[in-house]
């Protein structure tokens, strides 16, 4: 099914909210989330011109969660399929890096993502008005995604044009044909301008911190750099940036009995937390902040990328936002870059 045009972003809502349980982004002066979609009380649902401050994982990877029990088997429940809008290319990419890892094969497989998973309804956007620590174009994001999603949206003059991007989205269209007209040429040309023009935009917010090499070898061949030193000294250990990140998957498994059952419990850990790689001999190789923030790097940019082909960061720019230290990824990969070079490393 080809593009189509709605005037409202109201009228795709309630559409969705028809099928699905909906959640949608919420924007106000300070900050930015999803909320659930009620079209009797739309609660200051609208576009979002940029990604949301909360991540898309909490949707398929809980804070909190049973993994397991005993002596009764624990199976996914069926998920009741939802919609999420407002995902955006780093959100859809972040999605992508976490089915790499819990959707990776049969023997290690998460039932319960899968299964979330299945039910999601993705409705992406384009990028209109970039954030200052946006920087996915420094690893190789953009600001309208390509795939990935059911649906796209793309803000025009007068309304939105909606791209399909799975039969799921095709379909889900055609049953709502009366709600949607056609394209005409001149809103084609009319999004391939703005998508033109935020690109621009966040090229100059990034301007500074273009790299010369490929990150991962910038990051690698300064591990031993006194930077992450610097670096630890001004951080709180307050792990915000593990929390808020769209990739880091982390776990904890931990047992408790439940009523009539013991349980087995997941719930989302931190590379910055200092007993993260306490072993149970007491034993801890990075007990060092310093070691802790060149190690969550590393994996970020050299470990993922070994064992998945893909940077586990696409630059949202959550984590620069949520530093109570006030320290910025695009200064450190940029101080590290100059480090290498003064040393005649290329």
């Amino acid at each position: 099914m080809e593009t189509v045009f709605i005037s409202r972003f109201e009228l795709l809502l309630d559409a969705l909210a028809q099928e699905m349980e909906v959640y949608a982004p919420r924007c106000g002066a300070e900050s930015s989330t999803f909320v659930r979609y009620d079209p009797k009380a739309p609660d200051g649902v609208a576009f979002n011109p940029a990604r949301l401050c909360t991540p898309a994982k909490e949707f398929l990877f809980p804070l909190r969660e049973r993994a397991a029990a005993f002596p009764h088997p624990l199976e996914p429940e069926a998920a009741r399929p939802f919609a999420v809008m407002g995902l955006k290319d780093c959100d859809l990419k972040a999605l992508r890096i976490l089915d790499s890892v819990f959707l990776e094969d049969d023997e290690f497989r998460d039932p319960f993502y899968a299964a979330r998973r299945e039910a999601m309804f993705i409705v992406s956007s384009d990028c209109t008005e970039p954030t200052d620590s946006c920087c996915c174009v420094l690893f190789g994001g953009q600001v309208f995604p390509e795939s990935g999603f059911d649906l796209n949206l793309s803000r025009i003059r007068d309304g939105y044009l909606v791209q399909p991007g799975s039969p799921k989205g095709a379909m889900f269209l055609s049953r709502y044909l009366d709600r949607f007209a056609g394209v005409p040429s001149a809103a084609l040309t009319e999004r391939q301008h703005e998508r033109q023009k935020t690109t621009e935009q966040i090229e100059r917010l990034n301007a500074a911190y273009r790299l010369d090499r490929k990150v991962d070898e910038i990051v690698e061949s300064g591990q031993d750099a006194p930077l992450f030193d610097e670096m630890a000294a001004e951080c709180v250990e307050c792990q915000a940036c593990t929390r808020i990140c769209p990739t880091c998957h982390c776990f904890y498994l931990f047992d408790t009995l439940d009523t009539d059952i013991f349980a087995r419990m997941k719930m989302w850990d931190s590379c910055v937390r200092r007993d993260f790689a306490r072993v149970a001999g007491g034993a801890n190789p990075r007990k060092i902040l310093g070691d802790r923030t060149r190690h969550r790097l590393l994996h970020k940019f050299v470990y993922f990328l070994e064992r998945h082909g893909l940077y586990m960061c696409v630059g949202c720019g959550r984590c620069i936002d949520a530093c109570a230290g006030g320290l910025d990824l695009r200064e450190l990969l940029t101080q590290l870059n100059r480090e290498r070079v003064s040393k005649g490393q290329g």
